[in-house]
């Protein structure tokens, strides 16, 4: 969620129109109007997407609103599936019928309404659908409230929650775990992590987003990233900004360019791939430190110096894209 526009809430700054987009009806009406203008502009959706099939596990990206992601992650064999994030409920649902599978848990990775807007009409259609996330986070329709480390089990899915605050106080992200199917471990990143990018930091602080993306850069190289917006392009272009230099920055520029001129999707990318370009997860890169960081003497295992580099790069950012 990054609070583009919005005839409601223009006015104000964007604290003031953040807090009213989560404590107030007017953020449940602006989703409601991005749900309506998106759907007439994107009819078969903003990307054109592929899924990824594993050895009787299905994960399908369904493109949502004009840049979101929810996913439906499928145990092939058993028929079960699992929605994550699916802030349109028709979309999500058409897809459920094409599969035919029983929806039987909504993964939740935070409140914002373009990632939880459909948690209501698709658990009243399902009578058995559980919906998961943080208790943190006030998260609509929420049933089965989950902690750090817990796991949902659907037929051969082992899904494992992920405490990662920061772009609000109870974001979770979840990570498919590849052992059982013999496959690569999936991550479903919300709006901490994308490609190239990572979300803004509206309830915590700079030492609170750095340390949830420390969670995940412990994960292995090969876990496939699925984020919740189509950013690439415009993070790449971004990351060319502050490492100029940067050749695998390049040659995924240049993917991306040709993904996105024929509007197919980008995701997923590997949490690999995201070590050797994306910015925000390499503020222990002493090049980096240097062109940006706060001053002599930091060290790539300097906690705080980490930090300030992060919030740097987390303003030239937003500077960067209202220009």
């Amino acid at each position: 969620m990054e609070m583009r526009t919005s005839i409601c809430l223009y006015p104000w700054n964007l604290e003031e129109r953040y807090s009213l987009y989560t404590r107030t009806w007017l953020g449940y009406l602006f989703y409601r109007q991005q749900l309506r203008r998106a759907r007439n502009r994107y009819p078969k959706g903003h990307s054109k997407t592929q899924p990824r099939l594993f050895n009787g596990v299905k994960v399908l990206p369904i493109p949502v609103l004009s840049d979101n992601y929810s996913y439906l992650i499928i145990d092939t064999q058993a028929g079960l599936a699992v929605a994550v994030d699916p802030s349109d409920p028709r979309a999500v649902q058409a897809t459920i019928e094409k599969e035919r599978v029983n929806l039987v848990a909504i993964l939740c990775t935070h409140k914002h309404w373009d990632h939880s807007g459909g948690n209501r009409d698709l658990s009243r259609r399902h009578r058995d659908c559980r919906v998961y996330g943080s208790p943190q986070d006030g998260i609509p329709y929420l049933t089965h409230p989950l902690c750090h480390q817990d796991v949902v089990s659907v037929g051969r899915l082992q899904i494992r929650a992920l405490a990662t605050p920061g772009h609000t106080q109870g974001h979770l992200v979840y990570l498919l775990d590849g052992e059982p199917y013999k496959g690569p471990s999936c991550l479903f990143s919300g709006d901490l992590l994308f490609l190239s990018g990572c979300g803004r930091t509206f309830e915590g602080t700079a030492e609170t987003m750095l340390s949830s993306l420390d969670t995940v850069l412990d994960l292995g190289d090969d876990t496939l990233l699925w984020p919740g917006h189509e950013y690439a392009e415009e993070n790449l272009g971004f990351a060319g900004v502050v490492e100029p230099e940067n050749l695998a920055r390049e040659r995924k520029m240049q993917w991306v360019q040709r993904q996105r001129m024929e509007r197919k999707s980008t995701c997923p990318s590997t949490l690999g791939e995201e070590r050797a370009y994306n910015p925000f997860l390499r503020t222990h890169c002493l090049a980096l430190q240097e062109a940006l960081g706060p001053g002599p003497g930091s060290t790539s295992d300097d906690g705080c110096s980490r930090a300030q580099l992060l919030e740097e790069l987390r303003r030239l950012k937003d500077m960067h894209k209202s220009k």
